[in-house]
Formats: structure tokens, sequence, C-alpha cells
């Protein structure tokens, strides 16, 4: 039996001027997308003014994971806070970096009670209104129950002003505000951070028990969430770009099978 052969058919590659027009359709496609997505990545990277809160970690200053009421410091620690302006590009830590013998090596060890080393910066003029001048900063030694909370440590220092669990104000500063954003940082914020200089005398504080307890209560939550938050929502913007490419692609790739599928056979 003779077996007839039929070849297979020839598959031509698409043609230049229709495969140059589906690149371009993709191309505008991907543009008109990226134009919109642009604009609100960019609305989300804004600057805050806020205290920060801080822990010292092998004599350097490290963002605390956790809020100051979900933390209890050990002894023989130190907290730190700093209020400033920055975004997610910007890190403004306390510019003092005492050691725990510096703070509290003059304090002695009492029963049920612990000593935890306390730095709070104010930060620059620039960094508040303008024009006030902020606080000198603080470097003491709180003497504090065992159990006391970051946020017991930080009352011992004045009164704490808190808003929906955010850190608004540290010793009555700043008066007023709390987490305020800020649509542009000037020169003088973005500009190198000033020295400070370390106090010359440091004082153990006891906060007295209705004080801190009081403080423990309103002071709930730490700024570094509102901190953390912003800078996961506009990292989501880079990941909505690469959707947005493969998208892209898928639509070149369907433009050329589609292309494909409509030539006659032989053609």
């Amino acid at each position: 039996m003779t077996h007839t052969r039929i070849p297979a058919p020839e598959l031509r590659p698409a043609r230049p001027r229709a495969l140059r027009r589906s690149l371009v359709l993709a191309a505008a496609v991907l543009g008109v997308l990226v134009a919109l997505v642009g604009p609100a990545g960019q609305a989300r990277a804004a600057a805050y003014q806020y205290w920060g809160y801080w822990q010292q970690n092998a004599g350097a200053w490290v963002f605390a994971p956790k809020g100051p009421d979900q933390t209890t410091p050990a002894d023989g620690s130190i907290e730190g806070w700093r209020f400033a302006v920055a975004d997610e590009t910007s890190t403004r830590m306390p510019r003092l970096t005492p050691t725990f013998a510096q703070l509290c090596g003059s304090t002695p060890a009492q029963e049920g009670k612990k000593r935890v080393g306390l730095v709070i910066d104010f930060g620059r003029v620039v960094d508040g209104d303008g024009s006030t001048t902020p606080p000198d900063a603080i470097a003491t030694c709180a003497v504090v129950p065992t159990a006391a909370t970051g946020s017991q440590v930080l009352a011992t220092a004045g009164a704490v002003r808190v808003d929906k669990g955010l850190v608004c104000g540290v010793a009555g500063y700043p008066a007023a505000g709390c987490g305020g954003a800020v649509a542009a940082m000037s020169d003088a914020q973005k500009g190198a951070d000033t020295p400070l200089v370390m106090p010359t005398t440091t004082s153990p504080t006891t906060s007295p028990a209705a004080k801190t307890a009081a403080s423990s209560a309103a002071a709930s939550a730490s700024v570094s969430t509102a901190v953390t938050t912003t800078a996961a929502t506009t990292g989501g913007s880079g990941a909505t770009v690469w959707i947005l490419v493969v998208l892209a692609l898928a639509l070149v790739g369907l433009a050329v099978v589609t292309m494909r599928r409509r030539r006659p056979a032989g053609v």
C-alpha cells in the first residue's frame, strides 16, 4: 500500500507591520495604566511629623518593632524617643546615644523595680512649627515597677498627649497636632541632623503609680505602626507596576495569536 505523505502546513511568521501595530497598542495601554497608577503612588509617599519610638541594641538605635504599650523593657535597657519630620527615605533617630552606665550607673537597684535608661530628643526647630524652640533633650534613668511597659517609662518624663492611640506630645511638646502629613519637606527639614550635647547631669526619675497607670491606658499604640503602614502602602505601587508590565506582555501575545488565527490557510 502506498502512503501519501501530506506536507505539514507552513507556519509563516507574523507580518512585521501587524506585529508592530500590536506592540504599539500594548505600549499605549501600558502607558495609560502606569500614568493612572503613578500619581496615586506619589500621593502616598508623604512625610509626617511624628514621635518615633526607638530602643538601643548593641549601642545603636533600632526602631521599636512594637508599640510602647506592648513593650516591656528589661532592667538595664535603654528606650529612646525622637520628634521629627521624615518619610520612607529618611531616618531620624535620637541624637544622643548614651550607655546604661552613663544614665543609671549612679542609681542603685531597688527590690521590685527596674532601671531603664530614657532618652527623649525633641527634634530641631524645623521639625516643629519652624519657630518654636524645642525643649532640651532628656537623658535620664527611669525607675519603674518590674512589669512597667514602655508607655510607663515614657510617662516618667512628663505628661504624654495621646490621640487615637498615637503618641502626639511628650512633656508638652508639641503643644498641638498629631502625626500631621507634610506635603513637601523643605530643604532644611531634609538637611543633616544638628548634633546634641549630652546633658551634664542626669537624675533618676520614679513615676508615681497613678501617673504610670493613666499613661499606660492612654498610650496604647506606637507611632511605628503609622510609619510601617505608610511604607507598606507606598511599596504596593511598585508591585502594581509589575502587574501592568505582565498585562501588557500578555496583550502582545494575544494580539499575535489572534492575528495568526485570522489568516487564511496557506497564506
